[in-house]
């Protein structure tokens, strides 16, 4: 078993849903500090390093996928960020080589579970799934297969039922609890990224992507006002390419309710190590930039409210 970096102080945060395969170990931690201060919850849900001792033995290069397919150290930026602004905070423990909070229960590459397409239930891979990056991964780029065996429908039913729902809900009500005290929410849904080309992205390469599902998962002032930051503070961003957002947006954006989300794609080269195993010397600035950015999208998402609403929030 490896275990996460503290993201928080232990006393703040509490937990839920539960790690198959490690005794008394969550699925996530989270924060909600009552009365929220700012409007904003901040979640990071690729950021979990905790796996159980048979999940990496499954591994056909556990190094080598695991850093490829961990926001590494996302969940700490997220923390720290958190810390600074009075922000909510959500963040994995689980790993997404067990399960991946960014896709849909249905999202299953059912060729990499035993028995999966055989009779009575002949499920069907969706289009996602296929591509190797579904709710369970299954391969990627250069590396190519992930595991070793095939996974178990007990497996995977089971990571579904103490690791995807349980963190869903608790999404669920942390927003439901600041919109229902500012009259508005927003969701920042961090995560990071390989650096984007240059030949495609130009030079130098955006060191972010703010996705927005293309204008669906929130009002158009709240991107305006990211990238207003990031400009005033001489940062490149990329807006919906390549990553628009995914699963976590669609499922909980509802911005005719007031509810906002964007996802943050944040490059690894800006915050990790050469070896991308640690924070680099300019990690600090980075949650210095997000800090004002969370700031910035607070009084933004403040200011959708029905003025009634806001008025009772600021007493």
């Amino acid at each position: 078993m490896t275990s996460s970096e503290d993201t928080a102080s232990d006393s703040q945060m509490e937990s839920g849903g539960k790690l198959p395969g490690l005794a008394n170990m969550p699925a996530f931690r989270f924060n909600a500090p009552r009365p929220s201060p700012i409007p904003v919850l901040i979640a990071a849900p690729h950021g979990g390093r905790n796996y159980p001792s048979d999940v990496l033995k499954s591994m056909r290069d556990s190094d080598s996928s695991r850093l490829k397919l961990e926001d590494r150290l996302i969940d700490v930026i997220a923390s720290r960020v958190s810390a600074e602004t009075g922000a909510a905070l959500l963040v994995a423990d689980a790993p997404r080589a067990m399960i991946d909070l960014n896709r849909a229960e249905s999202d299953v590459d059912w060729t990499m579970v035993e028995g999966g397409l055989g009779f009575p239930r002949r499920e069907v891979s969706t289009r996602r799934a296929r591509t190797g990056l579904g709710l369970i991964p299954r391969r990627l780029p250069a590396t190519g297969e992930v595991w070793l065996r095939p996974l178990q429908r007990a497996e995977l039913e089971e990571r579904i039922e103490h690791i995807h729902r349980p963190y869903h809900d608790r999404l669920t009500a942390m927003l439901g609890d600041l919109h229902r005290r500012w009259g508005a929410a927003l969701l920042l849904d961090l995560h990071s990224m390989p650096p984007l080309s240059v030949e495609r992205y130009g030079n130098p390469a955006p060191n972010f992507v703010i996705g927005d599902r293309f204008g669906a998962s929130s009002a158009r002032s709240l991107s305006a006002a990211a990238f207003t930051h990031l400009e005033e503070r001489r940062e490149r961003a990329s807006h919906n390419r390549p990553y628009a957002g995914g699963y976590v947006l669609d499922r909980h954006a509802a911005p005719q309710k007031n509810i906002h989300a964007l996802q943050l794609e944040v490059c690894r080269s800006a915050y990790l190590g050469d070896s991308r195993e640690e924070l680099n010397d300019s990690a600090g600035s980075i949650v210095d930039l997000l800090s004002g950015l969370v700031r910035k999208l607070a009084n933004e998402t403040a200011a959708l409210a029905p003025p009634s609403d806001f008025r009772q929030a600021a007493e």
